[in-house]
């Protein structure tokens, strides 16, 4: 690998362990891979999933959301 001039280039995720703090440097990396999405999509393309599977599991998240969105709103406004 060629650096530029000292500047390190990356690929993909990284956190750099600053004063030998590796469960901080771990916990970022854990939230900046929770954040991209990365195991989601590892989890999704691990088997095929039918179209019409998909539009099933799209359909109970939308279902969800509103619901919560619902439960939320007769919380804090009571109807």
């Amino acid at each position: 690998m060629k650096y530029d001039k000292g500047e390190k280039k990356y690929k993909g995720l990284y956190v750099e362990v600053r004063n030998g703090d590796m469960n901080g440097a771990l916990r970022k990396f854990k939230r900046k891979v929770n954040d991209d999405g990365v195991l989601l999509t590892l989890k999704d393309k691990q088997a095929y999933q039918k179209p019409s599977e998909k539009r099933k599991m799209a359909k109970a998240a939308g279902r969800a959301r509103h619901l919560k969105k619902i439960a939320k709103r007769k919380e804090e406004y009571g109807y």
